[in-house]
């Protein structure tokens, strides 16, 4: 991969993180509910996702979801469900106990593997972005160079460039807000906000082909 392809792969890349989505709500979520250091237990399982997506797309498999309407309807319809059952289990989660002075509701930690898993169920339920990887990835990929270098390359690069913006801007725009997770109503309102938000885009997810 010559540099100048690469430095179109970088901006690229750029371009797409920064693009709000249901990762970037779970990264938001995450970094108030349990910090902004813990939060990358569930960025880490959104890249394990993007990673299956390049594999999938570089199998062929890509392909025949794009053309098959049952496939892809089937995989959308399954990510917008999982994307409402986890805004309404935001939405009635009960507030942490809050004891005076203390920096952090008590009991709140969620544990490394339930973020890890949640992370990669929420980025890999889109059909939409297999469909992206499949347009995006053949920009970057030539057939007259061993393919494996270059696909390792492509993948280092979405997935360093999205753990940036995902921890350096998302995860960070959320900190100052960790307060709020200091009261009982403070998260009631946090959970309400995100869990709302994660409906809206299953919404998005099945309504906007």
């Amino acid at each position: 991969m010559s540099l100048a392809v690469w430095f179109s792969l970088l901006t690229a890349s750029v371009v797409i993180s920064f693009t709000p989505g249901a990762g970037a709500i779970n990264t938001m979520s995450n970094a108030m509910n349990q910090g902004w250091r813990r939060s990358i237990w569930g960025i880490i399982g959104q890249q394990i996702a993007l990673i299956v997506h390049v594999a999938i797309v570089a199998a062929g498999v890509g392909l025949l979801v794009s053309r098959s309407e049952i496939l892809f309807n089937g995989i959308r319809y399954a990510g917008a469900a999982y994307l409402v059952f986890l805004g309404i289990r935001l939405i009635l989660t009960k507030p942490s106990v809050v004891v005076d002075d203390a920096p952090d509701p008590i009991d709140s930690r969620e544990s490394h593997w339930s973020m890890i898993r949640r992370g990669f169920w929420v980025n890999l339920l889109n059909p939409k972005a297999i469909v992206f990887f499949l347009a995006f990835i053949p920009q970057f990929i030539r057939l007259d160079q061993p393919p494996i270098p270059q696909y390792f390359a492509l993948i280092a690069t979405v997935v360093v460039v999205d753990v940036l913006v995902m921890w350096g801007f998302f995860a960070a725009a959320a900190r100052p807000f960790r307060r709020l997770t200091r009261t009982t109503r403070g998260q009631r309102v946090l959970n309400t906000v995100f869990g709302a938000l994660f409906i809206v885009v299953a919404a998005i997810l099945v309504l906007l082909h």
